[in-house]
């Protein structure tokens, strides 16, 4: 415990999300209050997510999450992208943009996600730093609660909030989608904000629409399999099995498009707290936010971003294993046992080398799969916080959070997601130069740099053509690699989950 010191009041002319006015810690005396200190394109800082709707849903009465968002990237200053990140997580409780750091500075935080207890009289007794304390802030807040309600200095009265998902509610045909897989079999869509799969022809006809579009673990058939937010994908062509990266249920599952069923080969659907190196059987292995893999052989290659680590999954002996990285947070090249990652997020392949989008470094990365197997930064510096807009080559290269990697006729396509670009690398020589996106959020079709993304994620080529998961846009865009002529697809008679609208109605 800290000594007990007055909260200090929380700016009332700054931008307020999730409510329809600011909120002073003055008026919410009586009350517990957390303040939730994060950015959103920290990974720690949506794991506790869970945690904090966990504590509302129980304290409803007694307790008030006042999320403080004190960005990390440039990007993530911008009001409408944090809003954006509110809508796709679902977060429930008010949230302050926290211009310039000031709240940060004022309660001394040091690090993303950290939690400041208030009592009800308004003073700071308690802080919490990172992941997995949910059970100690439980234990805080009933003990808060039990002490003022012997004094008598709690109020159990209720806050009306107005949402930001009541002014912009998900019923796009596709939510905030994550990756993109273009195959001779079709194109997959990882519909995340939806937790479903679609898959369709190139011409955007609905083949199959793979769950229920509840969050949820539920292996089975197409119309009843829950995933919760699903990111990356990998099919094997030859045997029509889909392969998912389920990342909120921790999991990665199988999709046999002959019998139409899903099912899960790994994870426990409960987020591992085991940094360090180690492994087991799939389906008692617990894992740690898997957003993307790709099929080498018999191997499944996964980007575990929750643990900073690249893992590897056997399909004939179902062992999932560390494959390179610590499990440290940062930018160490050299050989597998020593290397280290941050959030990677986007992984391919050239059958010998894994190509990775290392978002929290906002580099790419080259990891071998064939002797000597080492670990390489081809573009970018490797800084935590080195970051920027630059083309050029190798360490001079700046890129903004890049979240999509796909390999291509002997080059890499880069999802700068955070620039709103889409850029293309040399893994020779470093060299990257933006192809796509004029670097302002938007959605406009057109040719080259003439052309607007609003935070692109994943992407896959096949023949002549590119597509785009553009995630904030709800949209896949489709790219002619001849001319590079940006078009949006459109998707006949897919609408959200019990949400059917009619494509066009003639009055």
């Amino acid at each position: 415990m800290i000594p007990r010191v007055r909260a200090p009041e929380l700016p009332q002319n700054y931008t307020w999300l999730n409510t329809d006015q600011p909120l002073s810690l003055k008026q919410l005396r009586g009350r517990v209050v957390i303040l939730d200190f994060w950015t959103y394109c920290c990974i720690n800082c949506l794991h506790v997510l869970p945690d904090l709707k966990y504590l509302e849903q129980k304290y409803p009465h007694s307790l008030t999450v006042i999320g403080v968002h004190s960005a990390k990237f440039d990007n993530e200053q911008e009001t409408e992208n944090i809003r954006q990140a509110i809508l796709r997580h679902d977060i429930e409780h008010p949230v302050l943009v926290d211009q310039n750091f000031r709240v940060w500075q004022e309660y001394a935080v040091r690090a993303w996600p950290t939690f400041m207890l208030i009592d009800p009289e308004g003073y700071v007794v308690s802080y919490v730093a990172g992941e997995g304390n949910r059970e100690k802030l439980d234990e805080l807040i009933t003990n808060l609660i039990q002490e003022h309600q012997n004094k008598g200095t709690i109020n159990h009265s209720q806050i009306n909030l107005i949402l930001e998902k009541q002014h912009q509610p998900l019923i796009t045909p596709l939510a905030f989608p994550g990756k993109v897989l273009a195959t001779p079999a079709g194109l997959f869509i990882a519909d995340t904000g939806h937790h479903r799969l679609v898959m369709s022809n190139f011409d955007g006809k609905i083949l199959h629409v793979i769950g229920t579009g509840k969050s949820d673990l539920i292996d089975g058939g197409f119309d009843v399999a829950q995933f919760s937010a699903p990111q990356g994908m990998t099919f094997d062509a030859h045997k029509q099995i889909l392969y998912v990266a389920d990342t909120e249920n921790h999991a990665l599952r199988r999709v046999d498009l002959q019998r139409q069923f899903v099912e899960t080969i790994a994870g426990t659907g409960k987020q591992s707290r085991n940094i360090y190196p180690h492994g087991g059987l799939g389906l008692e292995t617990a894992l740690n936010s898997p957003w993307d893999l790709v099929q080498v052989g018999n191997d499944l290659f996964i980007t575990m971003a929750g643990s900073h680590q690249i893992w590897q999954m056997d399909l004939a002996s179902d062992i999932v294993k560390t494959y390179a990285g610590t499990g440290a947070e940062g930018c160490v090249d050299g050989s597998l046992t020593e290397a280290a990652f941050a959030q990677p997020s986007g992984i391919t392949t050239n059958l010998e080398e894994l190509y990775i989008a290392d978002s929290e470094i906002s580099s790419i990365r080259g990891v071998g799969t064939v002797e000597p197997r080492q670990v390489r930064t081809i573009c970018g510096n490797g800084g935590l916080f080195s970051f920027g807009d630059v083309d050029g080559q190798g360490e001079d290269v700046r890129l903004q959070h890049c979240i999509g990697v796909t390999y291509f006729q002997n080059y890499l396509w880069v999802a700068d997601t955070y620039n709103h670009k889409i850029k293309l690398v040399s893994p020779i020589t470093g060299n990257c130069q933006t192809i796509l996106g004029d670097g302002i959020a938007g959605l406009q079709d057109g040719q080259g740099q003439n052309t607007r993304f609003f935070e692109p994620s994943g992407l896959s080529a096949i023949d002549s053509h590119l597509y785009i998961c553009d995630t904030n846009n709800h949209a896949i865009r489709r790219v002619d690699l001849h001319t590079f002529e940006v078009t949006t697809l459109g998707f006949s008679g897919l609408c959200a989950p019990n949400v059917c609208v009619p494509d066009a109605v003639i009055l």
